[in-house]
Order: C-alpha cells, then sequence, then structure tokens
C-alpha cells in the first residue's frame, strides 16, 4: 500500500461521519441525555485522531525508514479502539463496566502524541 497512513485516515474518517450520523439521526431519541453526550464524545476524540493520521503521514514522509510513524499509528489505532470504541458501547448498551476500557485508550492516545512529539524533535528513530 502506497500511503497507508492516508488510507486509514480516510477509511477513519468515514467511519466517523458515518458513525456521527449515526449517532445523531438514529439514536437521539432511543438514549438518554449523559449516554448521548458519551456518544458524541467518542466521535469527537476518534475524528480528532482521524485528523492525527496526516500528522503520522507527513512524519513517515520527513523520516522514511523510521519506526516513529508506525509505532504512533499503531499507538492511535489502538487508543481509539479502546477510547472511542468502548465510549460507543457504553452509550448504545449502557453497560457499566465498559468505562473502566475507556482511560486505557485514553492513556494510548497520549502516548501515541507523546511518540509523535518525539519523533518531531529530532530524535530520527524514536
Amino acid at each position: 500500500m502506497k500511503y497507508p497512513f492516508l488510507f486509514f485516515a480516510a477509511v477513519n474518517g468515514f467511519l466517523v461521519v458515518a458513525l456521527g450520523a449515526f449517532g445523531a439521526h438514529a439514536l437521539e431519541d432511543r438514549i438518554n441525555v449523559v449516554m448521548f453526550d458519551v456518544y458524541h464524545t467518542a466521535v469527537q476524540y476518534q475524528m480528532f485522531h482521524t485528523l492525527a493520521f496526516l500528522a503520522v503521514h507527513q512524519l513517515a514522509r520527513e523520516l522514511p525508514g523510521s519506526f516513529a510513524p508506525i509505532t504512533t499509528a499503531r499507538l492511535f489505532i489502538a487508543g481509539i479502539a479502546l477510547f472511542s470504541g468502548s465510549l460507543y458501547l457504553l452509550a448504545v448498551t449502557s453497560i457499566t463496566w465498559l468505562g473502566m476500557i475507556t482511560p486505557i485508550g485514553g492513556i494510548l492516545l497520549l502516548a501515541g502524541w507523546s511518540q509523535l512529539a518525539r519523533a518531531c524533535y529530532g530524535k530520527k528513530d524514536a
């Protein structure tokens, strides 16, 4: 695949728009206000990190052969899955223990941002 990070951004962007529309149109009258806000948070964070993949793509172009973009991408993917995924499921199922997974996803997202910053600071193979 020529541009894997842009590909992921495109697929993830499609999913976040679809999930956002689903939430706005199909869930608005089916879940309570608190769970609707939880769902909205999941959409927002997924979209923020979809855009972050543009920076990962640029990093891959600037540091060819470096593991930094791959590591950053993996952290973001896992973070999106656990953070936004757990919030989506929590909102539509009200299974409260799913909320315990969310912070793990948040830590992975923070780790992704830290890896991106570390690589951009100047260490060639962060």
